[in-house]
């Protein structure tokens, strides 16, 4: 049975020698590791899991490998929003789940499920990762994150990306790296190809890596492509201070 669960696992092999993951490798390349007496920063995001990805109903044949890099570009033009249900593992096997929104250009959150008090959102013009227990809150530009290949629908991926193997026509891989930029990190995306995706790809997950060798990977399940996501996802609850904000 078809599923791109090896080329994930295959990203995580490759890594397998980086250090355990600070919770503020999708967001930063360098920075504070705060713990909180609930989760520490390191346990926000996951460390490499086997991912169980659900196989789509509709796989189209596999394109010839020049092209997948354009497809992927294609695919990330094609995309203005997305929602999604996201999992982790962490390094002792807790599971952590909650949804995840996307609006381009530059707005992403992940809520974690109830109980959960950390919480990563990018407004459009930096990202946060905002912490209630110790009511603490860390800013950083969205481009010094590995994420700004999601966020950016304008980055042309074709300068900065190369094509992965991995042993199936019917998954598609992409490392993209800014080599003048290694403070930003590198990210792996792994693609399952599907035809009634934007050209014809569909988004199953990634794997992060930031310049200090601190990984994470993302399962991602229940994707909903260009569905309307209002700005007000992206505002959030200041925890030093009173009201919304988003600014």
């Amino acid at each position: 049975m078809f599923s791109p669960n090896a080329t994930l696992r295959s990203a995580g092999t490759e890594l397998a020698g980086c250090n355990s993951v600070s919770g503020s490798t999708l967001i930063q390349t360098a920075g504070p590791s705060r713990v909180s007496s609930h989760l520490e920063k390191s346990d926000v995001f996951a460390r490499p899991l086997a991912l169980t990805l659900l196989a789509a109903p509709a796989l189209i044949a596999a394109a010839p490998a020049a092209d997948d890099l354009a497809l992927v570009q294609q695919h990330l033009a094609g995309v203005s929003s997305m929602t999604a249900a996201f999992s982790q593992t962490d390094r002792n096997g807790r599971v952590l789940t909650g949804t995840m929104s996307l609006k381009r250009p530059g707005k992403i959150r992940f809520q974690y499920q109830k109980g959960v008090p950390q919480l990563i959102v990018a407004d459009g013009r930096s990202l946060y990762f905002i912490d209630y227990q110790v009511r603490q809150v860390d800013r950083w530009p969205i481009g010094n994150s590995p994420l700004a290949v999601l966020l950016n629908p304008k980055r042309d991926i074709t300068k900065f990306a190369k094509l992965k193997p991995t042993g199936d026509p019917r998954v598609v891989s992409i490392e993209v790296h800014d080599s003048a930029h290694p403070e930003y990190g590198r990210i792996t995306m792994i693609f399952q190809r599907n035809a009634a995706a934007p050209a014809g790809l569909m988004l199953q997950g990634w794997v992060a890596l930031d310049s200090q060798n601190n990984r994470t990977t993302i399962r991602l399940s229940n994707q909903q492509i260009n569905a309307p996501v209002s700005d007000g996802t992206f505002r959030w609850n200041d925890p030093r201070s009173q009201g919304p904000r988003n600014r």
